[in-house]
């Protein structure tokens, strides 16, 4: 949700789902994670008329005219692709906006590798357009993940309303817990009461042990296919929008319904050494045979392009001349297969 000074009410009324996950009776506490992603606003009469053209999503929800402002979703995920049909930028949306009837103002996380490059593929398809495109340099991106400490902290997000800009559910999946943007220098234990900052370090080994990419390292640009990636089941893509680039390859995978790879977390069986293994490292099965490819990882968790008719084979991939046995596993967030 969007959180602005004197919106005490409107906090109350929509923090419920916040305040459970705080409830459980645990001793756990919100970790809040200071993320190195890059924040760029686009606001302008047409902004969302721009990204439709250019983004897997439908980003015309965030500014829908047919219902009522609460039913606007906060946040989006999405991809931009190239017109080969593979993934140039993984991008979370933001509608700063709070009605249909406000100027369109969205903000996109992306890695902060590629902001210049998102900068300039969005003003080469601008044109004329009624938008501005600018880095928000000014705030902060957090993503928040809840423990189980009991607490309400609507109360103390209504009185720090002018630091805390938004808070929302993460829009791929529950497990990736909230976003969080505040203005630069905010102070979160006034935000989210009993949080703490955690180290990226434990962040980047949650996303990898529940197998989500996030960044050019684990979207390798240019050679990432979208379903392949999960996009689908990180509520993603829409499959009923109009045309943008590199949707003909992505709609026709979709409908032959046949992916054969999947990025999946791994689990090694020692940690890794760091800055060793090179980017796309083969992963072999038992008989030597290629069973995918090594995005990133740390310690002892990974994520990697695996096919899927060899996630229950030995694998090991090879370090500097040994062998590194791995497992790989379905993480338990993605949707169950329907029975026939």
């Amino acid at each position: 949700m969007l959180v602005r000074a004197g919106a005490a009410a409107a906090v109350t009324t929509t923090l419920s789902g916040l305040r459970r996950l705080w409830r459980g009776g645990g001793s756990g506490t919100a970790a809040c994670f200071p993320l190195g992603r890059a924040l760029l606003g686009v606001r302008g009469a047409e902004a969302a008329l721009l990204l439709q053209g250019l983004l897997t999503n439908d980003v015309t929800r965030l500014v829908a005219a047919d219902g009522p402002p609460a039913a606007l979703p906060r946040a989006l995920y999405a991809h931009a692709l190239n017109v080969q049909g593979r993934c140039l930028y993984d991008l979370i949306l933001y509608r700063v906006h709070e009605s249909p009837e406000e100027e369109p103002h969205i903000l996109l996380e992306c890695d902060s590798g590629v902001l210049d490059a998102i900068q300039k593929h969005l003003k080469l398809y601008k044109i004329r357009r009624k938008v501005n495109i600018t880095p928000c340099l000014d705030l902060s991106l957090w993503a928040v993940i809840p423990g189980e400490r009991a607490g309400d902290i609507a109360g103390s997000l209504a009185k720090c309303a002018d630091q805390a800009l938004i808070l929302t559910p993460d829009p791929r999946t529950e497990v990736m817990g909230w976003r969080l943007i505040t203005k630069k220098g905010a102070n979160l234990s006034e935000i989210i009461p009993g949080s703490h900052i955690g180290n990226i370090q434990d962040y980047h080994r949650h996303r990898y042990k529940e197998g989500i990419p996030e960044g050019v390292k684990d979207l390798p640009p240019g050679v990432a296919l979208p379903l392949e990636s999960n996009l689908a089941y990180m509520n993603g893509i829409s499959f009923t929008k109009g045309c943008y680039i590199g949707q003909e390859l992505t709609a026709r995978t979709h409908h032959m319904g046949v992916i054969r790879k999947r990025l999946l977390p791994v689990h090694f069986s020692a940690p890794l050494p760091k800055d060793s293994i090179p980017e796309g490292a083969e992963i072999l099965t038992e008989s030597g045979k290629s069973a995918g490819k090594f995005r990133a990882g740390g310690g002892e968790l990974g994520i990697a392009l695996l096919r899927l008719a060899n996630i229950n084979d030995p694998l090991s991939l090879n370090i500097a001349g040994d062998k590194v046995k791995l497992t790989a596993s379905i993480p338990k967030w993605w949707p169950k297969p329907t029975s026939k």
